[in-house]
């Protein structure tokens, strides 16, 4: 690291600490040409994609608003605020394992509606209503009619109806 001092290039790290619950090290160096101590911080550097706009503008991904808009989907409904941070934070970390700087919006909202669609029926058609941008009733229509034929697909078939138990045999009483 360059002395803020001198400028020299090479120094020695004296002190290290972790501050703040490990969202940064402190280091105190001491420059090896002035022997001036000086200190340094190092974060983790939060690199998240840019979300590429249909219109094709960049925008930095904001956690807040992806939430804002998934609270409003489950608006009314019996979807818990836990849940919904719960679905930020994997959608956060499936962005920080991709090794894209870019996400186009259209894929963005694709994980939004992998995660409402187990979530809540209703706050996914909400969602896809505005993602999807329906024209017209019949659009609408048609991805309920797709939600509901998924639903038929997933659900097991009733269980077989089970043989009633043999009677059980009357005790003997003994006479007296």
């Amino acid at each position: 690291m360059k002395c803020p001092f001198c400028g020299h290039a090479e120094d020695r790290v004296v002190d290290s600490r972790v501050g703040r619950d490990g969202e940064f090290i402190r280091r105190r160096r001491e420059c090896l040409k002035c022997h001036r101590r000086y200190t340094s911080y190092e974060y983790i550097e939060d690199v998240l994609p840019h979300v590429v706009k249909r219109d094709g503008r960049r925008e930095p991904f904001d956690r807040q608003k992806l939430r804002s808009s998934i609270l409003k989907a489950c608006e009314k409904r019996s979807v818990g605020v836990q849940a919904v941070d719960d679905v930020v934070a994997d959608i956060e970390a499936r962005l920080h394992d991709r090794a894209e700087k870019e996400i186009s919006s259209l894929e963005l909202g694709d994980l939004v509606m992998e995660h409402l669609q187990r979530l809540d029926q209703v706050a996914y058609v909400r969602f896809a209503s505005v993602y999807r941008q329906f024209k017209d009733i019949n659009q609408f229509m048609d991805e309920v009619k797709g939600l509901l034929k998924e639903g038929e697909k997933t659900k097991s078939p009733p269980p077989a109806a089970s043989a009633s138990p043999a009677p059980r045999p009357k005790p003997l009483v003994k006479a007296k």
